[in-house]
């Protein structure tokens, strides 16, 4: 009897790593940090001292165009 359901291993990861941010964005890890630091991006969900970006919330921004995250700023 098989399941459906996806494994951790095909479940695409909920949080990233600024590697991954950077891969989906095709750009540098530095370059991220950048944005981040710049409030132009979604921010960072920090874990003691890891530093992860929700993969929800870096995909909606993608696809809102990339807006800046800073507040009164388009």
């Amino acid at each position: 009897m098989s399941t459906c359901s996806p494994t951790p291993a095909t479940e695409p990861a909920k949080l990233l790593d600024v590697r991954a941010v950077a891969e989906l964005l095709d750009c540098s890890p530095r370059h991220v940090y950048r944005l981040s630091d710049a409030g132009r991006m979604p921010a960072p969900i920090r874990l003691g001292s890891l530093v992860r970006w929700s993969r929800v919330a870096i995909d909606e921004w993608v696809r809102a165009g990339c807006p800046s995250m800073r507040k009164g700023q388009q």
